[in-house]
């Protein structure tokens, strides 16, 4: 065996990671298909994107939000959360001022329209994962929380990882 390998146990990790991969994107795929897109977001003029609604979720969660640390919150750079919050000014549902203490700071808030939309949305969210959680036992559907909670987590370690270590 090579230095560094793990044998079978490393083919058995190879081949779950590879299932994990092809799930992960089936996912993005199920989630960005267009009868999902539409049932949750809307349609027309009035759709969202999800990063939109990424923003308005953030948005609904406390009064305001400096634009800065928004962006820290979506995991994004601070352009694509201005794009994604301007999209929503345009539309009514957030609104975009200076600080009253520092007036170099973004202040975001969501709108009355706003705080609508995303009970809308968030109540078809909610429909969607009843829906799905109808494939699990009672019993399992704690577990796939926790399990996809620490999936979320690796990814955050590895993103860290990278970061730091290039």
């Amino acid at each position: 065996m090579a230095a560094g390998t793990g044998g079978s146990h490393d083919q058995d990790n190879y081949e779950l990671g590879v299932r994990i991969a092809v799930s992960w994107s089936e996912i993005r795929r199920g989630a960005g298909m267009g009868v999902v897109r539409d049932y949750l977001f809307g349609t027309g003029e009035d759709r969202l994107d999800q990063g939109q609604m990424d923003s308005l979720d953030l948005l609904a969660q406390q009064p305001s939000w400096r634009m800065a640390e928004l962006a820290d919150a979506l995991r994004v750079d601070p352009s694509t959360a201005t794009r994604a919050v301007q999209r929503l000014v345009n539309v009514g549902l957030a609104t975009r001022r200076a600080s009253d203490a520092d007036g170099r700071v973004v202040i975001v808030e969501i709108t009355a329209d706003g705080r609508h939309r995303h009970a809308d949305v968030a109540r078809r969210r909610m429909d969607l994962m009843n829906h799905m959680l109808k494939a699990f036992r009672p019993a399992e559907r704690p577990i796939l929380a926790a399990m996809l909670e620490r999936f979320i987590a690796a990814v955050d370690d590895f993103v860290a990882d990278v970061t730091v270590h290039g």
